[in-house]
C-alpha cells in the first residue's frame, strides 16, 4: 500500500487519493491513485479557466 500522500504534479497541491480496482486471479485487488486536482488556478484542473477567459466573463457579468 502506498502511505505517501498524493500530489498533483502540475501544482503539487495535494489531491484526494481514489480507490480503483483490478481484478486478479479472480479476486478484485484495490488500487489507490491520485484523484483530480481541485486547485481552480491549476491548469491540470477540470474547473480550470485561463485568467484572460476569466477577466471577460467578470466584464461581461457587469454590463447591463
Amino acid at each position: 500500500m502506498d502511505s505517501a500522500e498524493h500530489v498533483c504534479p502540475t501544482c503539487g497541491q495535494p489531491v484526494e487519493t481514489v480507490v480503483k480496482r483490478h481484478k486478479t486471479l479472480g479476486a478484485w485487488v484495490p488500487v489507490w491513485s491520485p484523484g483530480p486536482c481541485r486547485n481552480p488556478r491549476c491548469e491540470a484542473s477540470a474547473e480550470y479557466v485561463p485568467e484572460a477567459e476569466q477577466q471577460h466573463r467578470e466584464s461581461a457579468a457587469k454590463k447591463p
